[in-house]
């Protein structure tokens, strides 16, 4: 059970602090954010060695350390569209008017150089890893990918709960790109697809055949699966999930400003 309890446990942790740290220190003062990047720019050279000097481990230590390698590129991406380093060449909002073609391209230009900085990170991830059998690192940030596919795709399109608390001020912008409605048609393909991949995954982890580093390896790769496929849930439930990260929202000046004791009118 370790090969299965454990991986899952661990994604779950990974999936929810890294989340929240990345929300917390993205709602820092904007002069933080170049120690930020230098912090994440270290541990994104730290993955991508890994990813590279583990590619042929094909022990249980290796899909752990290949998994958390992916998780720290994937990071990077993150960290650098939210500081607002890495977004796209159009940073004001769109007027609630449009609609069809001048809407996806202007969505399109908000997130550019974000979208190309995945590519380009994927296409290096997978020359370190090719041909070689370790490729959960690999996988991990695959994943990663098209879940953050799925759910930009679905938030354009529009869902009931669009988690615009998570922007920061400087990226407030996006919010305009962001459409409300209960549900829309991509969305019950975006679940199926994801319940797919995470059966699949789960199965090979389960396979009497599997070795331990194919069970663990699956293992947190079908959990991770699992919590993308949760995050899409919680986009057309009747409340928002935001307080399972309400320690990462604290930093921002907003949310300070509201947990501050208002003073007494009494005189």
């Amino acid at each position: 059970m370790a090969d299965y309890g454990l991986p899952a446990v661990f994604t779950l942790l990974v999936w929810w602090f890294s989340t929240g740290l990345i929300i917390y220190l993205d709602g820092l003062r904007r002069e933080t954010f170049r120690w930020t990047m230098l912090g994440a720019t270290t541990l994104l050279l730290v993955g991508l060695f890994g990813l590279h000097a583990l590619a042929w481990d094909t022990s249980a230590a290796g899909a752990w350390l290949g998994f958390v390698c992916g998780v720290l590129c994937w990071a990077w991406i993150e960290i650098a569209f939210l500081t607002g380093l890495v977004t796209g060449p159009r940073r004001t909002p769109i007027s609630s008017t449009l609609r069809g073609w001048p809407r996806l391209r202007a969505a399109l230009a908000a997130i550019l150089w974000h979208e190309l900085a995945i590519i380009a990170m994927a296409g290096a991830i997978v020359l370190l890893t090719w041909d070689a059998p370790n490729r959960i690192g690999t996988w991990t940030f695959l994943a990663f990918w098209a879940m953050r596919q799925s759910a930009k795709l679905n938030v354009f399109l529009g869902v009931r709960n669009l988690s615009e608390a998570f922007l920061p001020d400087h990226l407030r912008y996006l919010e305009s790109f962001f459409a409300r409605r209960p549900m829309n048609a991509l969305f019950p393909v975006s679940v199926l697809a994801g319940a797919t991949a995470c059966v699949l995954l789960a199965l090979a982890a389960l396979s009497p055949d599997a070795t331990r580093h194919e069970a663990v390896g699956f293992t947190l790769l079908a959990t991770l699966v699992a919590l993308g496929l949760l995050e899409h849930v919680f986009m057309v439930l009747p409340f928002s999930a935001d307080a399972l990260w309400k320690w990462g929202l604290a930093a921002r000046p907003d949310v300070k400003q509201k947990s501050r004791p208002q003073p007494s009118s009494a005189a």
